[in-house]
């Protein structure tokens, strides 16, 4: 690849879940990463095979699906873990083995217990292993920027010559400042022999709010790659936003002179979409790009200058993301045929099943709601794709409350298929229905967090309920969507329990599913 091209490498799948209530199923991963290949990102790492049957699993059919975007799986510089990735990244096109090792004297003495030396030696046998497999192999010396300089130099050193074509840097704790960064990149470069044979990379966190900054000081400093997520999601405060640093180049050629990504910027909204409605938590309004009031314009002379001349407040536009106006764009007398060619449009591509239960959404909602906007259909879509194998399904539900009776939850449930119903009271109707929900499922998760919130304006809005739920250590989000906020609650904690549920179906076989 040219030496004008940055890199877009996406860990969505494999950095991104990490962060809490964030997992994600098979055929969620598999529908996320065809969007990422419709987005244009240059790698994809879908997972850490050792880590689980699951990883594993999910690494293979990512790489078996995939046919343009190179796809990665993470190791540790173990046998076996090296192993792992080569076996589950068989059947891809592209394969690449990411394998890493910290590196950091703080990690060397706490964590691994090993002297220098032995890290190079580990180095230069897990990198060899790899090159054995395929000619695309990423070395990532963790906790890089809390590393000697020096010694960091002799880690690369021994990469390069063992065959790495691309040395990541990460700032693994998000510690790093930009001008720091872009110093130890332009010191890498000039000191690691055989540096201009591989392509420099950046794997930035946020925990000081500068991951975004960070990536793109390395990118001006000799940085081909930079390592980020949908969202900005990932562990603890997150991760390099990919629609952040993308928009950045884009918009800014006067600063990034000479360097652009392969990314399709008309894909970024809806993937920042398809991962909020798989995952179940919403991008904050303010969010930069892909925020519900990242165009929006409330001061009057805000206002009054982009009606004059959009340029004057919009240094990007809307379209430029994908991201349609906010328009009445279907009816109750729209076909299947309209239907699903204006999800294309936003975005969605749904199997027959999923279009068939959305479709009918769409047609049950168009008779009570009288404009339907693309948040609604957007709406209709994360509440419409669901897991085929859930154990939990809702039925009906009748709620009774207010200032005189008692709330009374009386709930329907289809268990294993089979119907089952039962009645509780709560302090308010929402406890009174998940205390229904929580006696037929059997479960005994915590609620930890409830949302509503409008998806559009008017008294006829949907209304769209998350709920973060934790059992026995392991939190899960949960969402859903309807015109009763009453039913989108219920349809939130069905779907959170069925999360935990198959969690345990996969401890119950023997495969962890955490890292």
């Amino acid at each position: 690849m040219s030496d004008d091209i940055v890199r877009i490498f996406d860990t969505t799948l494999r950095d991104g879940e990490q962060s809490p209530g964030c997992s994600m199923n098979l055929p969620e991963k598999l529908s996320l990463a065809r969007q990422l290949e419709k987005l244009g990102v240059d790698v994809i790492e879908a997972g850490f095979p050792i880590a689980s049957e699951g990883d594993f699993e999910s690494v293979q059919a990512v790489a078996r699906e995939l046919r343009e975007t190179s796809v990665c799986g993470l190791a540790r510089t173990g046998r076996e873990d090296v192993e792992r990735a080569v076996r589950a990244l068989e059947p891809a096109v592209r394969p690449r083995v990411h394998t890493f090792i910290a590196t950091s004297d703080i990690h060397l003495k706490h964590k691994l217990r090993m002297s220098r030396e032995q890290v190079l030696e580990e180095v230069d046998r897990a990198v060899r292993q790899a090159r054995g497999f395929c000619d695309d192999v990423e070395f990532s010396a963790e906790d890089a920027t809390r590393s000697d300089w020096e010694y960091l130099v002799q880690v690369f050193d021994t990469a390069v010559a063992a065959g790495a074509t691309t040395c990541n840097v990460p700032d693994t704790v998000g510690y790093t400042t930009p001008s720091e960064y872009a110093a130890l990149i332009g010191h890498l470069k000039e000191n690691v022999q055989g540096a201009d044979r591989v392509t420099f990379s950046v794997h930035c966190h946020n925990d000081l709010g500068l991951a975004v900054a960070n990536s793109l000081a390395a990118v001006q400093a000799g940085a081909r790659q930079i390592e980020c997520t949908v969202n900005g999601i990932g562990e603890r405060a997150g991760n390099t936003s990919t629609e952040e640093v993308v928009m950045a180049i884009k918009t800014r050629r006067d600063v990034f002179a000479g360097v652009d990504t392969a990314i399709r910027t008309t894909e970024i909204y809806p993937s920042s979409r398809l991962l909020s409605s798989i995952i179940g938590v919403p991008v904050q309004p303010n969010k930069a790009v892909v925020g519900a009031n990242a165009f929006a314009h409330e001061a009057g002379i805000h206002q009054d200058g982009v009606l004059k001349a959009p340029i004057t407040y919009e240094i990007m536009t809307p379209e430029s993301i994908g991201r349609a106006s906010n328009e009445l764009v279907m009816g109750k007398h729209s076909g299947r045929h309209a239907f699903r060619e204006r999800l294309l449009e936003l975005g969605y591509e749904l199997e027959d099943e999923e279009f068939q239960r959305a479709f009918k959404r769409f047609k049950d909602l168009a008779d009570a709601k009288k404009t339907i906007f693309n948040e609604d259909l957007e709406a209709i879509v994360s509440d419409s794709v669901v897991a085929t194998d859930d154990r939990f399904s809702l039925g009906d539900m009748v709620i009774s409350s207010g200032t005189f009776p008692t709330p009374s939850a009386t709930v329907q449930l289809l268990v294993d298929e089979e119907p089952r119903k039962t009645t509780a009271l709560g302090v308010g109707p929402v406890d009174a229905l998940f205390k229904a929900i929580t006696e037929l499922t059997d479960t005994k998760c915590e609620l930890i967090r409830y949302q509503v919130h409008a998806v559009t304006a008017g008294l006829d809005a949907l209304g769209e309920v998350s709920v973060t739920v934790s059992e026995d250590g392991r939190r899960v989000i949960g969402h859903g969507a309807h015109e009763d906020v009453l039913v989108a609650s219920a349809k939130a904690y069905v779907h959170a329990i069925n999360k935990l549920e198959w969690h345990k179906r996969r401890h119950q076989l023997g495969e962890p599913t955490g890292i």
